[in-house]
């Protein structure tokens, strides 16, 4: 009996310590999945798998995981486990190996080794090119959900409509200014 004691304190003393260590962290597994399921078509078969993924009870076991385990590691190791990871894209240019760190991207060449490297910056919504000096070069911030602000070649940068007319137009413009420097 008294061993039955000393595990169940030991048990609760465990998981209030884990209750009381304020590791909210970004619950990325459940938002995975979340991301997953929004992707997956219209609205309404999005809808139906939200509500069989909480039947089934997908997202209560992967909320459970985030709880007890990845956030844990996040909270005490500064990185969340499911954000590192390398892919591999092949191109007419060669192979080029893609390493996410959960605050942005690394991008190498295989076979020269050369690097660029993309962060995000959260409070200002911007993605930028880290120079081989450590400079940080604005490539694109969001504006609002359909507008997004690029960078030109000639430094004064350009509002662009997220659709393809948008696209276009960057393109087109981008394209012009660089004929107009040679």
């Amino acid at each position: 009996m008294r061993k039955f004691k000393i595990s169940v304190a030991a048990i609760l003393i465990a998981g209030t310590s884990l209750a009381f260590t304020s590791c909210i962290g970004s619950f990325a597994l459940t938002n995975k999945v979340l991301g997953w399921n929004r992707q997956i078509g219209p609205k309404f078969v999005n809808e139906l798998v939200f509500f069989a993924f909480w039947v089934l009870p997908v997202y209560e076991i992967t909320a459970l995981a985030d709880v007890l385990v990845i956030n844990s590691i996040e909270f005490w190791s500064g990185d969340n486990p499911l954000t590192a990871s390398v892919k591999s894209v092949d191109t007419e240019h060669g192979r080029y190996l893609i390493a996410c760190d959960g605050k942005g991207y690394t991008v190498t060449h295989e076979a020269t080794g050369e690097e660029v490297r993309l962060d995000f910056a959260t409070d200002t919504q911007t993605w930028s090119v880290i120079t081989k000096n450590g400079e940080s070069l604005p490539l694109m911030t969001f504006l609002d959900d359909t507008h997004v602000r690029m960078a030109t070649p000639d430094g004064s940068g350009m509002e662009v409509e997220l659709s393809e007319y948008g696209v276009m137009a960057y393109e087109f413009a981008v394209g012009a200014n660089c004929m107009a420097m040679r």
